[in-house]
């Protein structure tokens, strides 16, 4: 007969006293309980040398294993852990591959397990993931190709003031290219540290931003502000996310969420304060935390500084000979057969481009994006074309 688990220790006691009696048959015993006699032989020696101790199962883990992980390696990821404790294991490995041997560093999911057995992470719950196709206007394929920019959810430092973070940083390489605790969002501020970043990196190709002030205006005619209009006589090409969807910005939003466990959750002293804590973390982020998305190398590794200088002095904006140009006022407005037309404020004092389309109707242009199509006759309203509020 088998072994019943439920009475495993009553077969064994039982198989163990009938074998070591003087009328027994090993194996005809062992082919009575249903086992090999190897297995009746191990329960004998076992109890002979340790009594009734000794049928009790044992650990099957080995005395020893050359593959343990060392006590110094598990208190160097510990330590890690301790000093970047948002960080997660795949980020832990690629550090560890950087101070000691391949051969020495354990592997991902090893590092998992100590940091679970420390207590120092909680067994994560997986979620689905549903896939969205995104705007898919611009990709980023080198650096400077796209800069990414939005503002950060505000803080108040711990006098009270108001810190609201202005991020930038290269889609490409994901390097952070400046944050800046900022007390407004006005234009004029704005514009000041992108001048500033401008001058030390040169300028990208296309930057990309959300719908919101000051970076774009649904109202407006291509939903230009005057920062944007800026960029756009700049030759930088607007990349605007759709409406509603920051996971077109994802890669900005995941570096503004490590942002708040690290920086937002530790508010400084003031406003000061905050800011050389802050340009202390974009170091760190930039030249030690190691991006999956990067093959695990850090954003300066791949950054380097943009070829399209930036020499402080205001574009000029050039249209083809047939246009009529026409500055934009103060108010807005632009004259036109002796009379005034509202354009957009965002646009004061720059030139915009009238081109003819008939004995009464024009087709107003700034830089290269369509504004929309108006009439000579008094009072006409600039009539925006299907699809240009969002170029």
């Amino acid at each position: 007969m088998g072994w019943k688990e439920s009475s495993v220790m009553h077969e064994r006691c039982k198989f163990v006293m009938e074998a070591i009696s003087d009328r027994s048959n090993i194996a005809d015993l062992c082919r009575r309980y249903g086992i090999s006699r190897k297995t009746g032989y191990k329960w004998v020696a076992r109890y002979i040398h340790e009594g009734p101790a000794g049928l009790y199962d044992r650990s099957r883990r080995p005395h020893n294993s050359p593959l343990e992980t060392s006590a110094q390696m598990v208190a160097e990821v510990v330590r890690l852990r301790t000093d970047w404790p948002s960080w997660g294991p795949k980020k832990f490995h690629a550090l560890l591959l950087r101070r000691f041997p391949a051969t020495e560093v354990p592997a991902i999911s090893t590092i998992a397990k100590i940091l679970l057995r420390c207590g120092l992470i909680k067994p994560s719950c997986r979620r689905s993931r549903k896939w969205h196709p995104g705007n898919g206007r611009c990709s980023a394929t080198a650096p400077n190709h796209l800069w990414t920019v939005d503002f950060k959810g505000w803080w108040r430092t711990r006098d009270g003031r108001r810190c609201e973070p202005l991020t930038i940083r290269d889609a490409y390489s994901r390097y952070i290219l400046d944050i800046r605790a900022m007390e407004t969002t006005r234009t004029d501020a704005v514009r000041e540290v992108f001048d500033m970043a401008f001058e030390r990196y040169g300028m990208p190709q296309a930057i990309r931003s959300d719908n919101g002030s000051p970076f774009a205006c649904t109202r407006a005619p291509a939903g230009l502000t005057r920062l944007s209009a800026w960029w756009r006589a700049l030759g930088i090409e607007l990349d605007r996310i759709m409406p509603g969807h920051p996971e077109q910005n994802g890669s900005h939003e995941r570096m503004h969420r490590d942002m708040s466990q690290e920086l937002q959750s530790v508010a400084a002293k003031n406003l000061v304060r905050q800011q050389e804590g802050i340009d202390l973390w974009r170091v760190e982020y930039n030249t030690q935390r190691p991006h999956e998305a990067l093959a695990m190398k850090t954003p300066s590794q791949l950054y380097v500084q943009s070829k399209r200088l930036y020499t402080g002095e205001s574009p000029e904006v050039v249209y083809p000979e047939h246009f009529m140009v026409r500055k934009v006022k103060h108010t807005g407005e632009i004259s036109l057969g002796g009379q005034l037309h509202f354009v957009s404020e965002s646009l004061f004092g720059w030139p915009v481009g009238l081109e003819p389309l008939g004995e009464k109707t024009v087709r107003l242009w700034f830089v290269d994006l369509c504004l929309g199509d108006m009439q000579t006759t008094p009072r006409a309203r600039l009539q925006p074309i299907q699809g240009s509020l969002n170029n």
